[in-house]
């Protein structure tokens, strides 16, 4: 971990600079207005072709029980992602982070994938652009398995798109689930050097020639 200069200012641009170097900054608690640069020693990654959908959400994504949107509620992901939930009870998304992804997404480089039901957000994820690569930073439910569709909305449109590399951060228990495994740093670098050198869009959707 590498503590931010005070000095320094923190800015969307060192961000994702940062980013492309393999960092990506957390704080300790919402109450600290510091953040310190993260560079672990082994990284989450889901690769995109071996994407795992549970047989149960299969299910719930074929019942379209959900309205699934991006980027029209971005700031109120976040707020979401900062929300208390089982077995988090603290959240380390601070003003300083708030501020720095909403000038992210203001420039297009962070997104939001929304979960609506009865035009009522329950769930959603929000992360990071950069060339090839996807960067997850956090998501949430209000309900069961909204944040589990989103991710999977997630990988269809970055498959679709182009993208490379899904950085998931850390493995838990419950992406190792969807297939996401841990790499060395070394290996890390080299799929993110590979991403760094892919042109790929989120919002537009790719040309195609007929």
């Amino acid at each position: 971990m590498h503590q931010s200069d005070d000095r320094m200012e923190i800015t969307p641009q060192l961000l994702l600079r940062a980013y492309s170097c393999g960092l990506f900054p957390m704080a300790d608690s919402a109450d600290d207005p510091e953040i310190f640069w993260v560079e672990p020693e082994h990284r989450g990654i889901l690769p995109l072709d071996a994407f795992h959908i549970p047989k149960s959400l299969a299910k719930v994504c074929r019942q379209n029980r959900f309205d699934i949107r991006i980027d029209t509620a971005f700031n109120a992901v976040v707020d979401g992602c900062a929300e208390p939930a089982p077995g988090r009870t603290k959240t380390w998304i601070n003003r300083t982070i708030r501020e720095l992804y909403g000038q992210l997404h203001e420039i297009g480089h962070a997104h939001s994938v929304e979960a609506w039901r009865d035009e009522q957000l329950v769930g959603g994820l929000y992360g990071v652009t950069l060339k090839g690569a996807f960067f997850g930073e956090s998501m949430f439910s209000r309900e069961p398995d909204a944040s589990k569709v989103c991710l999977v909305a997630l990988v269809k449109r970055l498959r679709e798109r182009g993208f490379v590399l899904l950085d998931t951060q850390f493995t838990t228990e419950h992406l190792k689930r969807f297939g996401t495994i841990d790499v060395s740093k070394e290996t890390y670098e080299g799929l993110l050097d590979k991403a760094m050198g892919v042109d790929a869009d989120f919002i537009e959707s790719p040309t195609r020639s007929f």
